[in-house]
């Protein structure tokens, strides 16, 4: 598909970036057939070749609206459609460039802005974040139905094992993961510590920088790529052999560390070589010796792969193969490649339409009666664990058992 930027674009490396991504797109649309607002709404516009026109128009010059923006809102950045489209077209990219064009085209409304700064400014910090989520949990018999199903239940870390190995990983300490649901980071150091590795925090080290990004605030973004990589370096330096993610999203943005600090003279060697160093948890696991985790248990696990894990690093089946090597029974689920609708921030910006992707994803989840749903993101955990009557969790917590 051919675009002509508009004078406005022509200078901007962004706008030029956008451009290329969108020829490569054949407009054969086979991925609507796997775009879930799509299939939800039925909407040409909410669906990615729908999302490229409305992108080409902004691109062009053309008349663009509060209308445009909630389209381009709408999509999940699921990433289903990059796996499904046969010409490559890196969708996810292209959305979060045509966002950042569109916002400075759009102004928002004085609340939306509001509401997406502090979600840009509470949830990466860990302290505040923390506190809130500490408040929360206090007063969680008394509130709201929706708040209360964002509170996931409460699992304590537990003891962690001194440093005894010479193996040496980085854990990037993911800022809501940290205070939601502290139990998994806890008991993915135990877990890698019994087969031989020292996985180990960073002081310094925070917010991977994807929630700023697909809010569209890229400067800022970029500023937590570069303050995690000032904190992780001299670690690296010294022989760490990677950067380690629990969370498939913030997991995913590590990898995009590379690209999008390239132009950065100061930054651009030290983001590729983070970018070839992150590793999700289940890619270091599988790696390894796992009958050194062989587990014995009668309970049938739902597997849910996140879209960043399924669609993004390209490891549909990674956990699913961990579990049963280790000796777990998995449960039949259907439509897997389909986002369950948490998205990051998706669930608070778009809640109506975030709930029914999550009934759509629990119904495919729970279709031979698993006795608990297992999953491999913080977002998508709180997600399921505010529509389900099972428990949820992450996977690497039933090896720590």
């Amino acid at each position: 598909m051919h675009v002509e930027l508009h004078q406005r674009y022509r200078e901007l490396p962004a706008a030029r970036e956008a451009q290329d991504l969108i020829r490569a797109c054949v407009h054969c649309g086979f991925c609507t057939a796997t775009c879930p607002t799509y299939l939800e709404l039925g909407d040409e516009r909410d669906g990615p070749r729908g999302r490229i026109h409305l992108l080409m128009q902004v691109l062009e010059g053309g008349p663009v609206s509060e209308r445009t923006q909630r389209h381009l809102d709408r999509c999940l950045t699921c990433r289903s459609c990059e796996t499904t489209c046969p010409s490559g077209v890196r969708y996810g990219r292209l959305a979060d460039i045509g966002r950042g064009l569109l916002e400075q085209r759009v102004p928002r409304r004085r609340l939306t802005r509001l509401q997406r700064w502090l979600l840009r400014k509470v949830i990466p910090n860990r302290r505040l974040f923390g506190m809130l989520t500490g408040v929360g949990y206090a007063f969680r018999p008394v509130l709201p139905a929706a708040l209360k199903a964002k509170l996931p239940e409460r699992r304590r870390p537990g003891r962690l094992p001194a440093p005894r190995h010479e193996r040496r990983m980085l854990l990037l300490d993911a800022c809501a993961q940290a205070a939601a649901t502290p139990a998994t980071n806890a008991a993915a150091i135990r877990v890698l510590d019994r087969l031989g590795i020292h996985l180990e925090s960073v002081p310094g080290a925070g917010c991977c920088g994807a929630i700023s990004q697909h809010l569209s605030a890229h400067d800022e973004a970029l500023d937590h790529m570069r303050r995690n990589i000032d904190a992780w370096w001299p670690a690296i330096e010294l022989g760490a052999e990677a950067v380690v993610s629990t969370a498939s999203g913030c997991g995913l943005m590590l990898k995009e560390y590379g690209p999008l600090l390239a132009s950065d003279p100061g930054y651009a060697g030290k983001a590729a070589k983070i970018s070839e160093l992150a590793l999700d948890l289940a890619e270091v696991v599988a790696a390894e010796d796992l009958e050194l985790l062989a587990a014995s248990s009668t309970e049938r696990i739902a597997v849910h792969v996140p879209c960043t894990l399924y669609h993004g690093l390209r490891q549909p089946g990674l956990v699913q193969d961990i579990l049963q090597r280790t000796g777990f029974d998995l449960a039949e689920t259907s439509e897997p490649h389909l986002c369950c609708g948490s998205a990051g921030t998706y669930s608070i910006l778009q809640p109506e339409l975030s709930r029914r992707l999550a009934a759509r994803k629990l119904e495919a989840l729970s279709i031979s009666g698993p006795d608990l749903i297992a999953t491999a993101n913080v977002g998508c955990q709180i997600q399921l664990s505010g529509v389900s009557d099972r428990p949820v969790g992450h996977w690497v917590e039933l090896l720590d058992r």
